[in-house]
């Protein structure tokens, strides 16, 4: 895939790795649709870019808004290209003194919140035929972090949608990337929630030491480019893990080969 000429539309686009992206996609020749809450920093992004782009402020829990952002995005500039579901929020907090409320919003945040901007832009990738579908999940999302137990319930949950959705799409001529970073330094520490749902305040020196935005935003896009299916981000020990828990590539084969042999026709018949 080239990105020149694509229309990318990113969602959490305000900071780290979601600003990094539609940096990264911008130099490459694609038109960048900000979307995030804060409009002044999405419009800071905005200026930064040095290229054709919307900047179309939503909160992500709010389904209404979210239709209505898919309906602009969606007549802006011939349609999506690439859809980024990357808004999410992450945890640091035992789960014994962990609220339910947590749970709740951080779940809702990084994992319902996301299926619905996803569910709500499908018909429009499907009817095109074609597109891409980028979910930003976690090494957290593979292996089971102390701390993180609502974290990882979540981006564990976004895998699981973005593979079934994969293999559901295998036909169509879109594709479905999982991105798995590890440590990047953004502020996601920062803005962790406690086990009272305050933030946290303060980051990590694994993530203050972490990968620089700009060079997981480009790791990212060249995966995008060769197709990759599920893309680790990460450096050390984080990657070593993230590579032990990889899906085979010939196990989403197998599945994707259900889907082209009558796998969904078939359960559909039997309704």
């Amino acid at each position: 895939m080239s990105s020149e000429g694509k229309t990318v539309w990113i969602t959490g686009a305000s900071s780290g790795i979601g600003a990094a992206l539609a940096r990264e996609w911008a130099r490459r020749g694609a038109r960048i649709i900000l979307s995030g809450r804060d409009e002044g920093r999405l419009d800071e992004v905005a200026s930064s870019i040095d290229t054709d782009t919307l900047v179309l402020p939503f909160d992500v829990r709010d389904e209404d808004a979210v239709h209505q952002a898919t309906d602009k995005a969606v007549e802006w500039r011939n349609g999506v290209d690439v859809f980024v579901a990357n808004a999410g929020i992450s945890q640091r907090s035992p789960a014994v003194d962990t609220a339910m409320q947590v749970y709740r919003d951080i779940i809702d945040v990084d994992l319902t919140a996301q299926i619905a901007a996803t569910q709500a832009l499908l018909p429009h990738i499907a009817r095109r035929k074609s597109g891409n579908l980028l979910f930003i999940s976690s090494i957290a999302g593979k292996v089971g972090v102390p701390m993180r137990t609502a974290y990882c319930a979540a981006k564990f949950g976004l895998i699981g949608y973005a593979d079934a959705l994969r293999a559901e799409l295998s036909q169509s001529g879109i594709q479905v990337h999982v991105v798995c970073p590890g440590s990047v330094a953004t502020e996601v520490s920062r803005n962790a929630l406690t086990a009272d749902g305050t933030a946290r305040g303060r980051s990590d020196k694994v993530i203050d030491n972490g990968i620089a935005p700009a060079d997981a935003a480009k790791r990212i896009v060249d995966a995008v480019e060769l197709n990759q299916r599920e893309i680790i981000v990460a450096e050390g020990m984080e990657e070593a893990m993230g590579e032990l828990r990889r899906t085979p590539d010939q196990l989403l084969d197998q599945v994707a080969g259900m889907v082209a042999n009558g796998y969904m026709e078939k359960m559909q018949a039997e309704d």
